[in-house]
């Protein structure tokens, strides 16, 4: 039976990745604390009153190095500290303005010099800033990361693709024909809403930071698509624990 492997939030926008035991879905809302802040590029029109897409942030598409960042948060006191293999642990907390320059430098050596800087950060109210207009969990399957693997001959790591949840026990890219189709995870509902169209960030190495792996080309030749993953809103609150099984409704 197809049961949950991984849960992962985002705290800071395309700035690192914290894997979760367990987690508290409520209806209508993204994860909590998922892409909770973003980092807004000297060019972005952002400015932390509503919803904008993500063009109008630093991440991983552009700048491949973000994608090696690791992320950890403390609730309590909103305190993040990101890590990253060439650079010092960075402690900060996000909304704490006076603290903007020194996340500014230490994350300048990881932005491409031709492309626009890091400038702010901002925080949307009630909801994370996800690649969607609407509030979304992200569902991924380990089988269809297994079927990729094989067809490029290389392991392809699961934290390329940025999930909240990892799924297994899957028919490779049968969560593709969940579109409109309510499903439980634990104690939550959740429906599908549109496949996941995947970037360049995905071509990077999650511990490096370099692009060495082209993962859109061979979605595309072996299936004539850039999708990976499901993009699903909550329609009823609840929990979500690994090892907890998905059934379809």
């Amino acid at each position: 039976m197809a049961h949950v492997t991984g849960i992962y939030r985002h705290p800071l926008k395309s700035h690192g990745r914290e894997a979760l035991q367990h987690v508290s879905l409520s209806k209508g809302e993204t994860m909590p604390w998922d892409r909770c802040w973003a980092v807004a590029h000297e060019a972005s029109t952002a400015d932390g009153s509503t919803w904008v897409s993500c063009i109008n942030f630093s991440r991983g598409s552009k700048a491949p190095s973000l994608m090696a960042i690791n992320a950890k948060l403390d609730e309590t006191t909103q305190t993040l500290t990101l890590s990253h293999p060439e650079r010092k642990n960075f402690i900060f907390q996000p909304d704490d303005r006076h603290q903007l320059s020194e996340f500014l430098a230490w994350v300048k050596p990881l932005m491409p010099k031709d492309r626009a800087q890091s400038a702010r950060i901002i925080r949307i109210p009630n909801r994370g800033s996800t690649d969607t207009e609407y509030p979304s969990i992200s569902i991924n399957s380990h089988a269809s990361l297994r079927a990729l693997s094989d067809r490029m001959g290389m392991p392809v790591s699961p934290l390329r693709w940025r999930g909240n949840i990892w799924i297994d026990d899957l028919v490779p890219w049968t969560e593709q024909s969940w579109l409109g189709q309510k499903f439980s995870i634990g104690s939550v509902v959740l429906e599908g809403v549109e496949p996941i169209v995947r970037c360049l960030a995905t071509t990077a190495n999650p511990r490096t930071g370099k692009r060495d792996a082209d993962t859109l080309g061979a979605l595309k030749d072996g299936w004539n698509h850039q999708n990976f993953g499901l993009y699903a809103r909550v329609i009823e609150s609840g929990e979500i624990s690994i090892e907890d099984t998905l059934e379809l409704l």
